[in-house]
């Protein structure tokens, strides 16, 4: 039986199969219109020192995607998975660093594929190596929950099991990126979250990415997902594509 803990930071396994998972909720009614002021972002003394990391250090465009897929998967949460009991925290950090190996500098940085790097690295910024004490280091079961979370959030399978947090870190982040699984978000929902964290060519960007790491490691974990399909995909985004061009608030 897992912890309280362990439940909080979101070690309860799920099925990693997304489509499987999605058919056997099934929520009675369609999702709802939750905007970004219903879902808040935390302000602990946590979240906001690794906020003020992930803005220090991810591109403009990279940084806004964490902020829309943290607004996304809280939205799929209430409306898919209400009995998801982990901490918005713990996801809050999911999402600021699930990109973090994704840099120019940490690309070159590492032969790692750059999720394990940002695991590893989210794992030892968490950790707070470098100085920080008290409440702004998240305790290590925490730390390891968001480490194993990024390192899978790309490892799309069908078979076997997933974190319910790490689940729905992949749910949102292959929801802002290609469009799938259109229905478990509300249209309007998009609209204001793409209003507040503007894309930014988000498409683009990020198929240049892929394309980038791709070239400099060609055995990146990323060719799993298809080597000239992914990136087809992502820049084949149509439910984002109104969004692209968009402006903030």
């Amino acid at each position: 039986m897992s912890s309280n803990s362990e439940i909080e930071y979101g070690f309860t396994p799920v099925i990693s199969s997304a489509s499987a998972l999605l058919s056997a909720a099934k929520p009675s009614s369609p999702a709802p219109f939750i905007s970004v002021a219903d879902t808040p972002v935390p302000q602990t003394a946590l979240a906001q020192r690794i906020n003020h990391y992930a803005r220090s250090h991810l591109p403009e465009p990279t940084y806004n995607h964490s902020l829309r897929v943290y607004h996304y998967g809280i939205a799929i949460k209430r409306h898919v998975f209400p009995s998801w009991s982990f901490t918005d925290e713990t996801y809050f950090l999911c999402c600021l660093l699930h990109d973090i190996g994704s840099t120019e500098e940490n690309l070159k940085k590492t032969k790692l594929s750059f999720e394990f790097y940002g695991g590893f690295l989210a794992l030892d910024v968490l950790q707070d190596r470098n100085g920080s004490s008290g409440n702004a280091v998240a305790p290590r079961d925490q730390a390891e929950s968001v480490a194993e979370a990024i390192i899978r959030h790309q490892d799309l399978c069908e078979e076997g099991k997933i974190t319910a947090v790490g689940q729905l870190l992949q749910l949102a982040t292959i929801f802002d990126n290609t469009g799938a699984y259109a229905d478990i978000v509300h249209a309007s929902t998009i609209e204001d979250v793409s209003r507040h964290y503007p894309r930014k060519q988000w498409s683009n960007c990020f198929a240049a990415t892929i394309r980038r790491e791709n070239g400099l490691k060609p055995w990146a974990h990323t060719t799993t997902l298809g080597e000239e399909a992914f990136p087809s995909k992502v820049l084949g985004n149509s439910l984002m594509a109104p969004y692209e061009q968009s402006g903030s608030l």
